[in-house]
């Protein structure tokens, strides 16, 4: 498959020509009818208006799973909501996926999108598995239905985190949309975004997967070897932290 074919200007394409009542519909790996998912999402949702739901489970998928780019093989089953919910740990794609579970969970209709970003802080050993690249193709985040339009929200880098690389953390109202800020707390480059792939109503996993083999293929070979509950080693947190504090 030609990948770079994918790529568009737009961030509102429906490439998999899901309903819209399927944003609200438990799927194979959004399982919002999971009772783990349930669970969370009935105590952290509470009451109140969409928006209010919406913004609290965001801060509580954002911070309470640990981002976690070397963690989670690269197999289907690693990849469901419910799976990173006990895991306790993930990383974009499969965050946006518990985000939009949890969401679905409280009735809040959700999708997941993917852009491709140019990350400028990332770290020396992720950048060295990813073949030297600073692109990280496939970047998810969440679509949120809320007042009658979609809003973004993107819950991958958790507090703790964010201040060891030395970078705001992102919040998000639920009403504009919650993307990478384009530069740090001191004033460097952060993220660019480059273009977007698609909104889809489920996880599109065998997609994501070869793209990933085509672009990173050592890391991709690594987290296919990984066991259930593997570990590629590496402390990511650490490593920023470490990095940082020599800039």
């Amino acid at each position: 498959m030609d990948f770079d074919s994918l790529r568009r200007d737009r961030d509102d394409i429906v490439r998999d020509a899901a309903p819209f009542d399927a944003y609200r519909a438990p799927g194979d790996l959004i399982d919002s009818n999971h009772p783990q998912i349930l669970s969370f999402a009935r105590r952290v949702a509470g009451e109140g208006s969409d928006r209010e739901k919406a913004r609290r489970l965001y801060y509580a998928v954002r911070d309470g799973l640990r981002y976690d780019p070397y963690n989670t093989p690269m197999r289907r089953e690693a990849y469901r909501a419910s799976t990173t919910l006990s895991a306790g740990h993930g990383y974009c794609v499969n965050k946006a996926g518990v985000m939009a579970a949890v969401c679905r969970a409280a009735g809040i209709p959700a999708r997941v999108g993917y852009a491709d970003v140019r990350n400028h802080m990332t770290t020396k050993r992720l950048s060295d598995l990813m073949g030297g690249s600073d692109t990280f193709y496939y970047h998810g985040y969440t679509d949120v239905w809320l007042d009658g339009r979609w809003v973004k929200a993107t819950p991958a880098f958790n507090r703790e985190l964010t201040e060891k690389f030395g970078l705001k953390p992102l919040d998000w109202d639920a009403v504009g949309d919650s993307i990478y800020h384009p530069f740090d707390l001191s004033g460097r480059r952060h993220m660019e975004y480059l273009g977007y792939r698609g909104v889809f109503a489920d996880i599109p996993f065998e997609e994501i997967r070869d793209a990933f083999r085509h672009y990173y293929p050592r890391m991709t070979r690594e987290q296919e070897a990984m066991p259930a509950g593997g570990s590629m080693g590496g402390d990511f947190g650490a490593e920023g932290a470490a990095e940082a504090a020599k800039k």
